[in-house]
């Protein structure tokens, strides 16, 4: 506990060790996965395919944000370019379980009101975030999960798909590889992949999409979509669509959408956590962020990312994996967006 205390004091002085940007005057930012993302792993070809896609995300939120929608649309319009771009872990680019199946997670919350929604372990609805609107707006719940969420979301007038549709070469290969290694583990006797991905395999924690939106009415707006871990275990469900752990929004402090080795974002209750420091202790959207980022995720052997923005503008985008996928979009317009530390 000493340990864990001084952590925080040292944070929320000046000793902020994390990756990260912080700006002011922001209206959204975003996320597209945090992760083994290095320049060796990208040609310049691939690197321009992501970087059109990140601002693609961001012009299509900014352009619904200048027209006088809500946050909520905003966030809802940001990610699904993100979810119907194979190139993400969300939606039509999600991974595969151990099975071989895609089961998808997804949550928003409305800053204004503290409501929420959210699906998982859902195969057949399109965009997971409309699935998890859907229930916000519609449903006296906050999380519906596998066909339960689907059936909901049909009778909301959600788009629903095959599970084909989710398939991609890319995903499918990741999977086979993993399964390669599960198989190589069981021969050391080592049967720890099959509960989570072991540490050494960075790349199958690559993945999420996430946003954070400011309207024109000084509300705010946190969306999370996921397609999970490569080779999870069927069921398996993460910090994104967990109201708190890697999705919160609340006007009065700041809303948040996580990405990383979720457990350790659930274990945390990351999101809340950073929120609870902005209302509690005065902090700001970076000291909150660098907090469970740069301290109290990894002294449990956790890792990834967080962006954070708050009713004023102020944000931050932080992460201690090699890179994560993320930008921002000021006021007047301006986009901007990296990839790299």
């Amino acid at each position: 506990m000493r340990s864990f205390l001084l952590s925080l004091l040292l944070v929320a002085g000046v000793l902020l060790q994390g990756r990260s940007q912080q700006f002011s005057g922001a209206v959204m930012v975003l996320h597209g996965g945090a992760g083994n993302i290095l320049p060796s792993e990208f040609n310049p070809a691939q690197e321009a395919t992501y970087r059109e896609a990140l601002t693609l995300a961001l012009r299509t939120g900014y352009e619904r944000l200048k027209a006088g929608a809500s946050s909520v649309e905003a966030v809802q319009a940001a990610i699904h370019v993100l979810e119907d771009n194979p190139l993400f872990n969300a939606g039509k680019g999600s991974v595969f379980t151990h099975d071989g199946k895609n089961e998808m997670d997804a949550a928003i919350m409305d800053g204004s009101t503290l409501k929420a929604g959210a699906v998982a372990d859902v195969s057949r609805i399109r965009n997971p975030i409309d699935g998890a609107i859907a229930v916000m707006q519609r449903s006296r719940h906050v999380m519906l999960v596998g066909p339960g969420a689907e059936a909901f979301a049909g009778k909301a007038g959600v788009t629903l798909v095959d599970p084909s549709y989710f398939f991609t070469e890319k995903r499918w290969q990741e999977l086979q590889r993993a399964l390669a290694r599960d198989s190589l583990d069981a021969l050391k006797g080592d049967s720890s992949s099959a509960v989570l991905p072991p540490v050494e395999h960075p790349e199958l924690m690559f993945g999420t999409v996430g946003a954070v939106a400011l309207d024109q009415q000084g509300h705010l707006a946190a969306g999370t979509s996921t397609g999970g871990i490569t080779d999870k275990m069927n069921g398996r469900v993460g910090d994104s669509p967990i109201i708190g752990a890697g999705t919160y929004a609340d006007d009065a402090t700041c809303g948040i959408s996580c990405t990383g080795w979720g457990e350790y974002f659930m274990r945390t209750v990351a999101a809340k956590t950073a929120a609870d420091l902005i209302r509690f202790k005065g902090w700001t959207v970076g000291q909150a962020g660098h907090a469970l980022i740069d301290s109290i995720i990894p002294a449990l052997g956790g890792d990834g990312g967080m962006i954070l923005l708050d009713a004023r503008g102020n944000g931050c985008l932080v992460f201690d994996t090699p890179g994560m996928f993320r930008g921002w979009v000021s006021r007047d317009g301006k986009i901007s967006v990296l990839m790299y530390r």
